[in-house]
């Protein structure tokens, strides 16, 4: 059984969708040992919570450098044996020595088809904007693995989502979220946990 730490934010609605398919059965191997939230005002602990997983609020603010920050965070994933990392809408940028702890062991869920719409700055409800703006007939959203830089990192899953005449940024964002987000992460969380994804560069590969 793989210990999965999920790292939220927000409103955790993509930490939702991943405990749905872990209580129904599509995640088989692999809990989530630890909620880890970057603010205590996150809707993501109450969700949390309710279903009687441990949830701990590690804010970057509250450390002199990103290093002591760094360092906590490792140490809380340690002491709760985590093998792999979510980050399902968290806004904190990780460091490197996190990022190097979990070489290949951290899934970031992204609301574009990386590498359109992504980077720093991206992220809530920016990339749907920015997509409508430029008059893009498909979106998505990406599973990828983190790497030291923003959204850069190889990619793991895609799923696209038709943009239509009437979207608002508002209305695309459900959208991607319901047909895109909430289905692919938990499925590379699925792969991984299962042992089915191989990582080559910037290549992952499924395996059988």
């Amino acid at each position: 059984m793989v210990n999965i730490a999920v790292l939220v934010s927000g409103g955790g609605t993509n930490l939702q969708a991943l405990m749905d398919k872990i209580q129904n059965g599509t995640v088989t191997n692999g809990k989530i040992a630890v909620v880890i939230a970057s603010n205590d005002k996150a809707y993501a602990i109450q969700r949390a919570k309710d279903n009687n997983i441990p949830c701990k609020v590690i804010s970057r603010k509250s450390f002199g450098s990103s290093e002591e920050f760094d360092q906590a965070m490792v140490e809380v994933c340690q002491s709760y044996h985590i093998q792999l990392v979510v980050l399902a809408g968290y806004l904190s940028m990780l460091g490197k020595q996190f990022v190097s702890a979990y070489e290949n062991r951290i899934l970031n869920i992204h609301p574009s088809l990386i590498p359109s719409f992504c980077g720093k700055g991206y992220y809530g409800i920016v990339p749907h904007q920015k997509a409508l703006e430029y008059g893009v007939k498909i979106t998505g959203a990406t599973v990828h693995f983190i790497d030291f830089e923003y959204d850069s990192g190889p990619i793991v899953l895609q799923k696209s989502v038709e943009v239509k005449e009437d979207d608002t940024p508002e209305t695309l964002q459900k959208r991607v979220m319901e047909q895109a987000e909430w289905e692919i992460l938990p499925t590379a969380v699925k792969l991984f946990c299962e042992g089915k994804l191989k990582v080559a560069g910037r290549k992952v590969s499924i395996l059988p």
